[in-house]
């Protein structure tokens, strides 16, 4: 056997290529299809695969070959896109959008031109006007548009050179035709456009296997391309008593241009990365000019000094196998092509599908389901597909061959396991007082389980529809399916006052650490007769830590407390959370009372105690002795107003006869005052020199300061 990856571009063509069909489909759930066709190829007969023009860039990144029965494929080759812009640069003239005539002429200088000139002449009104035609030849000197004047509307016009040696201007627009004497510029015309016409194709592309050998061999051909998404739709049977059952369906649609007729279907759950690579168009890479200078003057070159330096896992797989039961349908508009696959996960692809058959169509082997059969139990369907992991993804390999047929959809049933369920409540939307029936799946069935719509039928009826995430083997999920409207749940909020919980001092600096205690109380009414099971989501905030109660399990987002409600009953369910804060600030700012809070409190110790209250001291002491500066310096403001009061009376009865003796007793007053005033300033000095020495001491207090 012969393995080559595509690339090659040799071979040539045979006249009637094979086309090789479908054998394989491999779909997965980042828009990628991977294909697999195979045949027999006759003595020298060549392969044809055929695909849309978006598909090639994929193509051409994954398409492999695999040549069994002795002989050598020869070469692969491939219709070529090149781009519009590189094909048209290489004519020499454009056309430009809604570009007049004699623009695209006058770059044309130098090509000899003919024209043609009907020329209309009447005689009499009785006679048949008479046409003559009128050639014109010459060389293109140039030409231009005209702008509409007052009188003569816009035209174009044309400058040739004649035969005779004149120069002519023509009106294009009077001219009933023209040509190119020059048969290949008139070529090169026709080329232009049909470039212009193949670029707005939207026709399929081919690839050529070709093989020089004289015998019959087998030849297989694989490569991804753009597919639609397989879905995920599953049933979740909760019966009465006994297990939980889960049906799982795909949906997978086929928008190919050809039938699927007894292929190999796998579908793959995961996202593998991948991207678009251009391959197929082809890309050029500009070059740089550069010239021998030999006809530049030499100059002096000045060179400098020189000097020497100093040295110096996967998941484990279970598998069914039965009959496949199928629906098919018309299949939706495919989406826009999605990156393709890497090469790392077309690797596991060799080791897809083996077994048996039996396959699915429309005209073929439909089967009907019965849904009031459904509703009470689960489905008559048996799940062919047998489930591996492949690398870090998950396959379901549908154990008989399928048929979908072109512009059609199916639907495959790929899982029907019993698993590990049990039905609760929760309540996580806290702005409805009622919370939802749900379900909490414990994967057990030893498979990944795509994500995907669940509809769940409780106690032999519908019961409600949810969204499940992808879940991984041994993986555990809540499902929301309904409103149960017989339970209330109401809560209420509590908050205590700030405790100071840590108190320490260095450098002056207090730290502390105060908590506040938040509680929320649930109180849930039961109004049915029966006992349940809910689930309550309490939001998880950063900086708090849950006091009295102990989750069943946390989300990023969430806690989860399990509280049992007995049947027409009420419960209260409180959560008590505590938030501690940080808080630092200079002892020297500290109030004396503020000071005094923190030496009461009973989580600081001795030491502490001891070094706040003799700095509540000091601080104490400074205010009061700050109080009788202030005192003093009222005082001495009053007695300076009392003696400004005098000197004016004094002032006023010196002017005045017979009143010496009030004078001499306003002097007197003064003099008192004068004595008064000087003992408050020598107490003002007192004071000051004494707020400078308590200041001083608690500074140094302060900065000893460490507990």
């Amino acid at each position: 056997m012969i393995r080559i990856l595509f690339g090659l571009m040799v071979g040539a063509a045979l006249a009637v290529p094979a086309e090789l069909p479908v054998t394989q489909v491999v779909l997965y759930k980042h828009g990628l299809g991977f294909f697999e066709r195979a045949g027999t190829l006759g003595p020298g007969e060549s392969a044809r695969l055929d695909f849309d023009a978006a598909e090639m860039n994929d193509v051409l990144k994954s398409l492999t070959v695999e040549e069994r029965g002795g002989g050598k494929v020869s070469g692969l080759r491939y219709d070529s896109l090149d781009p519009l812009s590189h094909t048209l640069a290489q004519f020499p003239f454009q056309i430009g959008g809604a570009q007049p005539l004699s623009g695209m002429l006058d770059q044309l200088k130098g090509a000899r031109l003919e024209l043609r000139f009907v020329h209309t002449e009447v005689t009499t009104p009785s006679v048949k006007p008479v046409e003559t035609v009128e050639t014109v030849s010459g060389v293109i000197v140039n030409a231009r548009e005209i702008a509409a004047t007052e009188n003569q509307p816009a035209r174009e016009q044309l400058t040739l050179l004649l035969d005779s040696g004149e120069l002519r201007n023509l009106d294009l627009g009077a001219a009933a035709g023209l040509r190119f004497a020059d048969s290949q510029l008139q070529q090169q015309f026709r080329d232009y456009l049909a470039a212009l016409a193949t670029a707005r194709s939207k026709e399929r592309r081919s690839v050529y296997i070709d093989s020089s050998d004289a015998k019959e061999r087998q030849v297989t051909a694989s490569y991804m391309i753009p597919a639609p998404v397989w879905k995920s739709s599953y049933r979740l049977i909760l019966p009465e008593s006994g297990k939980p059952v889960l049906e799982g369906w795909a949906i997978v649609d086929n928008t190919t241009s050809e039938d699927w007729t007894k292929v190999r279907l796998s579908l793959v759950s995961g996202r593998p990365i991948s991207f678009i690579s251009q391959l197929y168009a082809p890309r050029y890479v500009g070059r740089p000019s550069a010239e021998l200078p030999e006809d530049a003057a030499a100059q002096p070159v000045l060179h400098a000094g020189g000097y020497t330096e100093g040295s110096a896992g996967g998941v484990a797989g279970g598998s069914a196998g039965g009959v496949i039961g199928g629906i098919v349908g018309q299949a939706p508009a495919q989406a826009p092509p999605p990156p393709p696959m890497t090469k790392a996960m077309r690797a596991n692809n060799r080791a897809f599908m083996s077994s048996t058959a039996e396959r699915v169509s429309v005209a073929e082997e439909s089967e009907v389901i019965d849904t009031a059969q459904l509703m009470v139990s689960p489905s008559s369907i048996v799940a062919g597909a047998s489930a591996d992991a492949v690398g870090e993804l998950f396959e379901y390999r549908m154990a008989q061959p399928v048929t979908i047929r072109k512009n059609e959809s199916a639907m495959l049933p790929f899982l029907q396991e019993a698993l590990d369920a049990r039905k609760l409540l929760i309540w996580s939307d806290h702005s409805s007082e009622h919370p939802t029936n749900a379900a909490e799946l414990t994967n057990s069935t030893g498979k990944v389980l795509d994500g995907g719509p669940v509809t769940v039928y409780d106690g032999g009826v519908y019961g409600g529809e949810a969204l499940m995430e992808t879940l991984k083997a041994g993986d555990k999920r809540l499902i929301s399916y309904a409103v149960d409207l017989g339970t209330r749940i109401t809560s209420a909020f509590n908050s205590k006052q700030a405790v100071v919980r840590e108190i320490h001092a260095k450098g002056g600096v207090l730290f502390t650490k105060s908590a506040t205690e938040e509680t929320v109380t649930y109180t849930a009414r039961n109004v049915d007769q029966k006992a349940k099971t809910l689930i309550i989501e309490h939001p998880l905030r950063a900086g708090y830590t849950l006091l009295n109660q102990k989750p069943m399990e946390k989300t990023a987002d969430n806690y989860r407390f399990e509280v049992a409600l007995a049947a027409g009953a009420t419960k209260t369910f409180p959560v008590s959370e505590e938030h501690v804060s940080d808080f630092s600030y200079f002892i020297g700012n500290a109030t004396p009372d503020s000071l005094l809070i923190y030496v009461r409190n009973r989580d600081l110790n001795e030491e502490g105690r001891k070094q706040l209250g003799r700095i509540a001291n000091q601080k104490q002491q400074i205010a009061e002795n700050n109080a009788a500066i202030d005192d003093a310096q009222n005082q001495v403001r009053d007695l300076g107003t009392d003696e400004d009061r005098l000197r004016k009376n004094i002032e006023s009865l010196n002017r005045v006869s017979n009143q010496y003796q009030q004078v001499q007793e306003y002097a007197r007053q003064l003099g008192a005052l004068e004595q008064k005033l000087t003992g408050l300033r020598d107490h003002q000095a007192e004071l000051q020199k004494k707020k400078t020495a308590l200041q001083h001491e608690l500074d140094e207090t302060i900065a000893s300061l460490s507990f």
